[in-house]
């Protein structure tokens, strides 16, 4: 059984707006969470105390929705509360991740889903940021940016050690992300280079190419330009402090390097690697090192992020403080 909750408003309580509301804020949620209709066992509906003309249920029924039990309530009346507003719960005979829709004015009790927001996460590797991030994104329903990826695809295809070469790149370099079922790609000159990408050698190259202001401000512009159309979550090392010091949420995760290099060598073994911890407990120090003291943008908690150190939280404690935070100051 899946929960889906809506909730909409009406600019006067009128029985025809009552029954356009409703159709619309039904048909949303049955689009967004591919259902069938008769996959609804139950539809309940509450109503503020200012709409009294047309039941929200009688209005459900007439636009189609008469295979599942309804029911109508009315909120008490509560100072400050939103006017003209109808609330929705649907029970749904399958398991799924529900997708709750949030219209009209009701956009205003959950920004987080129906506001464009950008969430920024910064953090060293291994610190749990990139899942923090998928995670949390797939929660939301919005984009997740995994803004290493870029930096990684472009490693894999520059001479580190040239900065001029790699100035040369950028100006024909076609880098595309594509999101195909919840999962991003990266493509590199039409090429699907995801898991080429994820090799540790690729990862210390990124860090070595990212120094280069060239390599930056092309990747950072990308970046920019996607979350000023959407909603998303972007991870990286300097998400909150330079490519979106306006986020509206910033979050900064840490780790020991012991507790970060362990999760990396889990990571990688179970992918099949050969690895050697100790070699990557030193990678990963050099790394925080390289990028901590880079002369652009380097790694650095935002003033305004919440810091949060997931050395002994599992990722759903530090998933829950996330969006403990973000409710609480939406």
């Amino acid at each position: 059984m899946t929960v889906i909750r809506g909730a909409t408003t009406i600019p006067s309580d009128t029985p025809e707006e009552i029954r356009k509301a409703v159709k619309e804020l039904l048909e949303q949620i049955e689009s967004r969470n591919d259902l069938k209709r008769d996959e609804i066992v139950s539809l309940v509906f509450s109503s503020t105390s200012d709409i009294h003309s047309y039941y929200p249920a009688k209005a459900a029924r007439e636009a189609g929705f008469a295979s599942c039990s309804l029911f109508s309530a009315q909120e008490p009346e509560i100072d400050g509360g939103l006017p003209l507003c109808i609330r929705a719960m649907l029970f749904v005979g399958k398991n799924s991740d529900p997708k709750h829709v949030y219209l009209r004015g009701a956009k205003i009790l959950r920004k987080d889903i129906a506001g464009k927001i950008n969430i920024a996460i910064d953090g060293p590797a291994g610190s749990g940021k990139s899942t923090i991030a998928e995670m949390l994104a797939r929660d939301y329903n919005i984009l997740h940016l995994d803004t290493g990826a870029m930096y990684r695809a472009c490693a894999y295809k520059a001479d580190v050690e040239d900065e001029a070469a790699i100035v040369d790149l950028m100006k024909d370099v076609k880098l595309d992300v594509v999101f195909e079922s919840g999962a991003q790609k990266t493509l590199l000159d039409g090429v699907d280079v995801s898991e080429d990408i994820r090799k540790p050698a690729v990862s210390m190259a990124a860090s070595a190419v990212s120094k280069h202001p060239s390599v930056r401000m092309h990747m950072t512009e990308k970046q920019r330009e996607i979350a000023g159309k959407m909603s998303c979550v972007l991870d990286g090392r300097d998400i909150g402090t330079f490519v979106l010091p306006e986020a509206d949420f910033k979050f900064f995760l840490t780790a020991s390097p012991r507790v970060r290099a362990k999760r990396r060598y889990d990571e990688l073994v179970q992918k099949g690697y050969e690895v050697d911890f100790d070699e990557l407990l030193t990678e990963i120090v050099r790394r925080d090192e390289q990028d901590s003291t880079r002369a652009l943008a380097p790694l650095k908690r935002a003033d305004d992020a919440v810091e949060i150190d997931t050395s002994d939280k599992s990722i759903e404690e530090v998933l829950s403080e996330v969006k403990k935070h973000i409710q609480e100051n939406i």
